[in-house]
């Protein structure tokens, strides 16, 4: 039975490991390096820096959702888990908590959109580029609290 459960530091490198293998499949246009320069902002400022709920089956974490406040900064499910209703119930446990969500994807990363607008968020907004300068277009989407 799946549970969702708060991120202990103990959680730290699988919760990386699990990041580093969705992003393999959801960012294919990210380099290696890419990858291996956000793998360390993510272990050492974005985990530390959110709040973390963590999915987990069996004690073994599938997913994560990390919140600021009311945005999504960042949703990632073990690719062999993908389709099961994870992101799904990490979703609904957020709006749950915030109500009001807001998320930001890649537009190229086509099963995100998709994903978030089966979920009922709709486009707000798009800017140019990333974080990091690179010209990769994201998608901001919005849902509003339910009643």
């Amino acid at each position: 039975m799946l549970t969702i459960r708060p991120y202990t530091t103990s959680d730290r490198e699988g919760l990386v490991d699990i990041w580093l293998e969705a992003s393999r499949v959801g960012h294919p246009f990210l380099s290696e390096q890419d990858l291996r320069e956000q793998k360390v902002l993510v272990r050492d400022v974005y985990l530390p820096k959110a709040e973390n709920w963590v999915a987990v089956e069996a004690g073994e974490p599938l997913g994560f959702i990390g919140l600021l406040d009311c945005f999504v900064g960042g949703l990632f499910v073990r690719p062999s888990a993908h389709g099961q209703g994870v992101g799904r119930v990490l979703i609904e446990h957020a709006a749950s908590l915030k109500g009001r969500l807001e998320v930001e994807v890649y537009a190229l990363n086509r099963g995100a959109l998709a994903f978030y607008q089966r979920l009922g968020f709709t486009e707000t907004g798009r800017r140019e580029k990333d974080d990091q300068g690179r010209p990769l277009e994201l998608v901001r989407l919005a849902r509003p609290e339910r009643a």
